[in-house]
């Protein structure tokens, strides 16, 4: 007769033992031991990290000789052409040939960083974690939650319909759909690495700040009878959670840099262009006066020039960089990147599907209230 037993640790390694009928002779046969499947598997885990390290190792060897490229790229444009260092055009041109492969490699590295993170936070969890949260912790958790969670205009849908039918708060819901577009890491990432820690840091804290309170005041009015009806009576459809290998996890973040720089690249060469103009041929005196602190108007200008375009942080910091550089105040330039970024009109018609006119209309006359209020309370304290 055989008798089976079951590994504690693993259902693929089994015990057989033969006992004959006459009890006088016993064969084991044991299986291969734990110490082999352990040592493989490490070897695997190992194996996964080698292509990402030496990734961002060429990437850092790259990154820091860039200057130099660019600097030996103009100086030779120069000499062929006979083009004054001095001229708008080589001013805009040197702009350019820098800017461009610069927020290119810093997105590749933060896309690919981000995704592979973005395996341990998914929409799932960041719903399963604001469930039933209420107001005021909930909205701070949501904005915070909104950093860190996969998000474009696309997925604005769902995420709103996953969170309602959860049970998380309307308010809380608003507080994610603020901060997500608005404050996510690839925007952090890129402030930092063009701007500095303080500007990055001040972005952080006035976006989260605009998300909260947004999400306050709407779940303060409770407009849920200006959500359309359908919208309730879908299921709530729960997602097992899978435990991924790094294999997996690098493999999601190599396609993250795929499908996001590709998509996002024609964006930064238009938004490096038209700040390589800005910055070649925008007189400083002239941004002063339109966007500079004693400009009472400056701030609401950037508030109605942002919502009609198009672009994600990674398209419209190079903006920023060149408004900056010219002289344009702070404040005025934060507020024009939350409005492009927060009051995305392609974003709102795609909510359209979900929300009614007055309630879209009353999303976005909050959220353009704080992100005015930021702007002029700011600039009267830099």
């Amino acid at each position: 007769m055989f008798l089976r037993v079951v590994h504690p640790f693993s259902a693929s390694f089994v015990y057989r033992t033969g006992i004959p009928s006459d009890g006088r002779k016993m064969n084991v046969q044991i299986a291969p031991d734990l110490g082999k499947a352990a040592a493989a598997d490490t070897r695997a885990a190992w194996r996964a990290w080698i292509v990402p390290v030496l990734y961002v190792a060429g990437w850092f060897l790259l990154y820091g000789r860039l200057a130099a490229w660019t600097d030996a790229l103009m100086n030779g444009l120069t000499r062929a052409t006979g083009l004054s260092p001095t001229s708008h055009l080589h001013g805009a041109l040197a702009f350019f040939v820098f800017e461009v492969p610069k927020v290119l490699m810093l997105l590749a590295l933060i896309v690919f960083v981000v995704g592979v993170l973005q395996t341990f936070i998914t929409p799932e969890k960041t719903r399963a974690i604001l469930a039933g949260k209420r107001q005021g912790v909930g909205n701070v958790l949501a904005a915070g939650l909104g950093i860190v969670t996969p998000f474009c205009s696309c997925s604005a849908v769902p995420l709103f319909i996953g969170f309602l039918t959860a049970g998380v708060p309307l308010g809380v819901t608003f507080s994610f759909l603020v901060s997500a577009p608005m404050v996510n890491e690839v925007a952090l990432a890129l402030l930092l690495g063009m701007l500095g820690w303080r500007i990055a840091a001040l972005y952080l804290g006035l976006g989260l700040m605009v998300a909260i309170v947004a999400g306050l005041v709407i779940g303060r009015m409770n407009p849920v009878r200006l959500v359309e009806p359908w919208v309730f009576e879908m299921p709530n459809v729960r997602g097992e959670a899978q435990r991924l290998t790094w294999e997996l996890r690098f493999a999601q973040g190599w396609r993250q840099v795929r499908e996001i720089v590709l998509k996002v690249a024609p964006y930064i060469i238009a938004g490096v262009g038209v700040g390589a103009w800005i910055h070649g041929y925008v007189p400083q005196d002239l941004m002063v006066h339109l966007m500079g602190k004693g400009a009472w108007w400056s701030v609401p200008l950037a508030v109605l020039m942002g919502v009609p375009m198009y672009s994600n942080a990674a398209g419209i910091i190079p903006v920023v960089q060149a408004l900056l550089g010219k002289g344009a105040a702070l404040g005025t330039t934060l507020t024009f990147m939350m409005a492009v970024t927060a009051l995305s009109f392609p974003e709102f018609m795609i909510l359209k599907k979900v929300m009614r006119p007055r309630l879209i209309a009353l999303f976005a006359g909050v959220v353009t209230v704080g992100i005015v209020l930021v702007g002029f309370v700011f600039n009267a304290v830099t």
